[in-house]
Parts: C-alpha cells; sequence; structure tokens
C-alpha cells in the first residue's frame, strides 16, 4: 500500500471558454480574478486564486482532453503518477504530452473519472509587467533552496 500521497494539489480548474479576451471580460473583469499569466500560443490565461497558488485556467483549446470544465492535478511526476494508477485499476487516456511547463498526462480512475495529471519537470511561466508569458525558468536544482 502506498503511504505518501500521488495527488499533491489541485495545480489548477481549467474553464473551456470561446476565446480568451471574452473569458477575461467574465472572469478578471466582472469576477475581479487578476491575471497571473497569459500564453496566446497555447490559447491560454491563468487566473489567481485569492490565498492560494492554485489557478483559474481559462482555455480556448486543450489537446490531451478536450476542453472541459475540471481540476488538474500536481504530481512530482506525470508519467510515474499514470503508473500508479494504471497499477491500482486505473487506465491512461492521454499522454505523456510535453506542456512549456512539463508533462500532462489524463488518466481515469476505476470508476471512469478523468485525472488530468501535471508535473512542473520543465519549471514555471516568466511573465513581463502585463503578464505576458516571456519564458520558462528551469525548476530549482535538487538540493537548492527557492528564490
Amino acid at each position: 500500500m502506498r503511504t505518501d500521497p500521488l495527488l499533491q494539489k489541485i495545480d489548477a480548474v481549467t474553464i473551456p471558454v470561446p476565446d480568451l479576451d471574452t473569458g477575461l471580460s467574465f472572469y478578471r473583469d466582472q469576477l475581479g480574478h487578476q491575471v497571473r499569466w497569459r500564453n496566446d500560443e497555447i490559447g491560454q490565461v491563468g487566473l489567481g486564486l485569492p490565498g492560494s497558488d492554485s489557478e483559474i485556467v481559462l482555455a480556448t483549446r486543450q489537446s490531451a482532453a478536450g476542453p472541459a470544465y475540471e481540476p488538474n492535478w500536481l504530481v512530482s511526476s506525470a508519467e510515474e503518477a499514470a503508473n500508479v494508477i494504471a497499477a491500482a485499476g486505473g487506465r491512461l487516456v492521454a499522454g505523456p504530452e510535453d506542456i512549456p511547463v512539463g508533462k500532462l498526462v489524463v488518466a481515469e480512475d476505476p470508476f471512469g473519472n478523468v485525472l488530468v495529471l501535471l508535473d512542473l519537470s520543465k519549471g514555471h511561466y516568466l511573465v513581463d509587467g502585463t503578464g505576458r508569458v516571456t519564458g520558462v525558468a528551469p525548476p530549482p536544482a535538487p538540493g537548492d533552496s527557492p528564490v
């Protein structure tokens, strides 16, 4: 029996929108969520949740799972998590797939619930003063303290 939890936290909840500006008009302008990052190349905007580093991600498209309203679970390794879930009676639906900040896998639990699993193995987004993504900062090396 596994004793260390596989799912670390909800990284984000993905919400499909017809286009980013329309989504921002509602979630930023009307509901007050601040933009953390925007990546037009992949059709996504990350919005902050107060008191949390979890995000709302507005998405015009997603390649692995298709646009869906669903949580994205942060794991230390998306590939390892998919293997653990499959060994426990779940199944791999899609991936592993590279994403700008790491890897993404879509799995199902034995009950048919979709589990979007992602790791930040490539790092995190770097943004300019307007929140536009300018690159990806690599993850800290083992033993390095976060800055």
